[in-house]
């Protein structure tokens, strides 16, 4: 599809609409992850050994926080800058941790449905397929980042015990 001009606008008009409810978005956004792949859970040290309800979670909350507004960002600034862009982390960094956590290409896709789910919820009347369209090829260029800084890393690595997403 490609990421143009009427792709920009409709992820930042649905970005600028999502800021005014960024916390509960971004809550709602890792339940859905949650939902989709319990397994997911145990990624993520602070979900570990707690069956504590997520809205209760600090830890998660500002997990999620950051997540959900860096994958927004990134989504809103990918034409204009012509290169996936990071605020707060670099995408070396995003390729480490995901590395070692053991991300694997399932992972990226529940992360993907659970974005475009969120946004389709926040958005209401106003979502449309082109929206849907716009923030999957968004989310997919970020995804595609990450995982080549993963390779990236992987490679250097001889002795990683993790085995690197396919593209």
């Amino acid at each position: 599809m490609g990421f143009g001009e009427k792709e920009e606008a409709l992820v930042k008009e649905s970005w600028d609409f999502m800021k005014q409810n960024i916390p509960h978005l971004s809550l709602r956004f890792f339940t859905l992850i949650l939902e989709i792949a319990p397994a997911a859970k145990g990624m993520f040290s602070f979900l570990k050994d707690t069956d504590e309800i997520p809205e209760n979670n600090p830890k998660l909350k500002a997990h999620a926080l950051k997540v959900f507004k860096m994958t927004c960002e990134s989504a809103v600034q990918l034409r204009e800058k012509g290169e996936v862009v990071v605020a707060d982390a670099s995408l070396k960094y995003l390729g480490s941790v995901h590395l070692h956590k053991g991300v694997t290409e399932p992972h990226f896709e529940i992360v993907k449905e659970a974005l475009v789910r969120t946004v389709k919820e926040a958005m209401g009347e106003k979502w449309s397929e082109e929206m849907k369209e716009a923030w999957g090829e968004a989310y997919d260029q970020l995804a595609a980042a990450i995982k080549a800084e993963m390779k990236a890393e992987a490679a250097a690595d001889p002795f990683a015990k993790i085995t690197t997403p396919s593209s």
